[in-house]
């Protein structure tokens, strides 16, 4: 049951799409102010999981009302209890010990060793940092509240005049706050997280949270110092961090600047919080602010979409803004709630840590096609950064060489233990290599390519290798397989035949090594990767489509569509191969839709979205889309697991937020206007029938090339290209039968256009248009 406030924002967020809608025709260009780029609410959110979120991938922010106070809910990505995991004994209890309990039927043992810890221990975790809070119990009613997308910053308008302007700023570890038009005294206060104080502190699941105190820190230091205030506190281990608000006050205006630092114990921090609120009043403000303006206009203007539907435009361009404050290059990657961790007494959701079964992987989908490979590079400058604990594991656990990584990861990569099958999954390094080839292949970044990529996926390869073993009918495969999250962390989830999880993903590996080895000339290594590839068996399909292992059709609804891997994302079985291709990819698809959504969280709804887009079908991708953003987002836009709507779309009603749903969103929205995946460019592929008026601005594709066009009335108007690094481009015709003109030759035959670009050379193509 929504509460009212729930229900003022919602209502207002679609009021606002609703009063756009006649704009929303490809004119909104000429406005002063997108109505896309704006999230407006009647109230103050009264949860921290519905505020405001300011962000710059380090710093964080949620702005709401706690009772009479306005609070600033702060966090910082590197703010980590880093307590190891004692239950985690790779000595004695190894991967063949797993396999043995297994075999012997003693999976109990498994579930108390691995399992049950992370259910039970509070730290490892993300934590909080602590909350600023401004009295506003004497300004009365709320007139506004903005979030401005285009400048990654909030107003707040009461209805006496008074005025707060704040944003985290872009490149800076620091955030701003201005209130203008003060009619009472006002000054900050500092509210640290409850670490300590009476009452139980029992533990609780990782969903709902574990309580702060059981992390057993001692009390902070709380101190002011004429106009600034700071908070310290130890963490475990010797880790500390500090927070720190400065301001400067007039009769009737207060301006601050806050921060928050961190540091390990022996470790020197370059500035503590302290000194970056000094350092940032000592600047020129006017240049200060336009630093901050500046990236966000230039990261807007990397890419746009326009679309006739309001409602996805409006949720693409959110979770589009959340991406833009959620990664960057230099900080941490996207974790399960990125800088804006719980700010209620607890434990973020799943401890706020990085799950590589699904959730990292989603979150950068749409750095890709959106043109933000920049934001990207933090993820693998991180899985680069923490190799050697990566094959420590690998070597520990598993007892190959190569490289594997740990399902669920603390911030320096340790593994943390949950559902081993997931947990300690085999395949996730293939997963995660996924994205080092996307990298290259959107990029075209030869010496990416060869420090980088291919040495990732060799060393999976050779993992996947040293792993396998001989089945009876002489094909390879894993000891135990999985498909996450099938039959949950039951012994069930154990498979002794391989899952098509597992298998498009060592198939993939194979043969992205090979395809990597013969593009920089290791003609030998590829001949060895195609050799093995031939060792491993054909997936399992049946008349359902893609089963989930031999045998085992997927017989129910559930939220993970592990088993259609080699589909979507992998694309190694794809409508472009054929007819055993589309048919097993209809099947697969009229299944899922079979089964219903019954157990499905809202990341199905945008994964499928981008699976059906993949298949062509623009209406079922469009309503996919649509699903999650009228019924698995808060007002704020954050994603949540359960159905918010009330409509029955989802049996699960619960709502941890998550982020990897918002951004499988926004990567659905790119492949539905553009694919490049097969080597061949598709424009509008997957839209459906009656959005007439559609159009897309320097999206990227493979070949690293950045593609616009413009579709009115039906029919593609124009398409420019721009190679990036220069090469060969195809792209079905999208004009059909109609005549077009380009400014370079090219060929053409009835399906395709091929021409060859210089680097950093344009091309035009116009429909040639009636009467003209």
């Amino acid at each position: 049951m929504k509460t009212r406030e729930q229900s003022g924002n919602i209502l207002a967020f679609t009021l606002l799409c609703l009063f756009a809608t006649a704009s929303c025709t490809g004119k909104e260009k000429k406005q002063p102010f997108p109505y896309y780029m704006e999230l407006s609410f009647p109230n103050l959110a009264q949860s921290w999981d519905e505020g405001i979120p300011l962000g710059n991938a380090m710093l964080g922010a949620l702005i709401w009302q706690k009772e009479d106070k306005l609070r600033f809910s702060l966090d910082r990505a590197d703010l980590w209890d880093l307590r190891e995991m004692k239950n985690l004994d790779f000595e004695n209890n190894d991967f063949n010990w797993v396999k043995k309990q297994w075999e012997d039927k003693q999976y109990g043992a498994v579930q108390r060793q691995y399992d049950l810890p992370y259910d039970t221990l509070a730290g490892p975790s993300k934590i909080p940092g602590a909350a600023l809070e401004f009295d506003i119990s004497e300004w009365g009613e709320i007139a506004s509240v903005k979030l401005d997308l285009q400048k990654g910053s909030s107003e707040i308008q009461w209805e006496n005049g008074t005025l707060l302007r704040t944003f985290v700023h872009a490149t800076e570890p620091v955030g701003w706050y201005r209130f203008e038009n003060l009619k009472v005294d006002l000054l900050p206060e500092m509210v640290p997280p409850p670490y300590v104080g009476a009452g139980p502190s029992e533990a609780l699941d990782p969903v709902s949270g574990q309580d702060l105190r059981r992390l057993g820190y001692p009390a902070g230091e709380l101190s002011q110092e004429g106009n600034t205030l700071t908070y310290e506190q130890e963490g475990w281990g010797g880790f500390r961090f500090q927070v720190n608000t400065r301001w400067e006050k007039t009769a009737d205006q207060l301006e601050g600047f806050w921060s928050i630092s961190s540091r390990k114990k022996d470790q020197e921090t370059a500035d503590t919080a302290s000194e970056i609120t000094e350092k940032a009043f000592a600047k020129n403000q006017d240049e200060y602010h336009q630093e901050h303006l500046t990236w966000w206009d230039d990261y807007w203007r990397a890419s746009s979409i326009t679309l006739p539907d309001t409602l996805l435009q409006q949720q693409y361009y959110m979770d589009m803004y959340k991406l833009g404050a959620a990664a960057r290059q230099g900080a941490p990657p996207i974790s399960l709630q990125s800088v804006w961790t719980a700010d209620n007494g607890k434990l973020p959701p799943w401890k706020g840590d990085f799950h590589h079964d699904l959730n990292t992987q989603l979150s950068y989908w749409p750095t890709y096609a959106g043109n933000h490979l920049e934001l990207e590079q933090g993820f693998i400058d991180w899985l680069n950064q923490h190799q050697p604990t990566f094959k420590k594991y690998t070597r520990e656990y598993f007892g190959t060489d190569g490289l594997n990584v740990p399902g669920v990861t603390t911030l320096e990569g340790d593994p943390m233990g949950g559902w081993i099958q997931y947990a300690f999954g085999p395949t996730v390094s293939a997963w995660l290599g996924h994205h080092y080839y996307l990298h290259w292949r959107y990029s075209m970044d030869r010496d990416f390519l060869e420090r980088e990529a291919y040495p990732w996926i060799r060393e999976v390869a050779v993992f996947l290798n040293g792993l396998s073993v001989q089945a009876e009918d002489g094909k390879r495969k894993l000891p135990l397989s999985s498909s996450p999250e099938i039959h949950n962390n039951d012994a069930r989830a154990w498979f002794d035949q391989m899952t098509n999880y597992d298998l498009a993903l060592v198939r993939w590996t194979f043969t992205t090594a090979a395809e990597l080895a013969l593009e920089l000339g290791y003609t030998d290594e590829a001949a060895d990767w195609n050799t093995m590839l031939a060792e491993w068996p054909d997936y399992a399909a049946d008349e359902t489509g893609l089963m989930v292992a031999p045998d085992n059709p997927l017989e129910e609804s559930h939220r993970h569509f592990s088993h259609i891997m080699a589909i979507h994302p992998l694309s190694l079985i794809d409508p472009s191969n054929g007819e055993k291709d589309r048919e097993i990819i209809e099947n697969t698809i009229a299944h899922l839709d079979k089964l219903g959504s019954s157990n499905w969280t809202g990341y199905s709804f945008a994964w499928l979205g981008n699976l059906k887009a993949r298949a062509g079908d623009g209406a079922g991708a469009a309503k996919a889309l649509r699903d999650f953003a009228s019924s698995f987002v808060l007002p704020n836009s954050f994603h949540v697991n359960g159905d918010q709507s009330g409509t029955g779309k989802s049996s699960f009603t619960y709502r941890p937020f998550t982020l990897e749903g918002n951004f499988a969103f926004a990567a659905g929205v790119q492949e539905m206007l553009l694919q490049s995946h097969t080597g061949v460019v598709k424009l509008f592929p997957a839209i459906p029938a009656d959005w007439q008026d559609v159009s897309f601005k320097t999206l990227r594709t493979q070949g690293a090339f950045l593609v616009s066009a413009t579709r009115e009335n039906g029919k593609v108007d124009n398409v420019e290209i721009i190679s990036e690094k220069g090469g060969e481009i195809i792209f079905e015709n999208p004009f059909g039968n109609d005549e077009f003109s380009s400014d370079k030759e090219y060929l053409k035959d009835d399906q395709f256009i091929k021409l060859t670009l210089a680097e950093g050379e344009q091309v035009v193509f116009n429909r040639e248009k009636e009467g003209h």
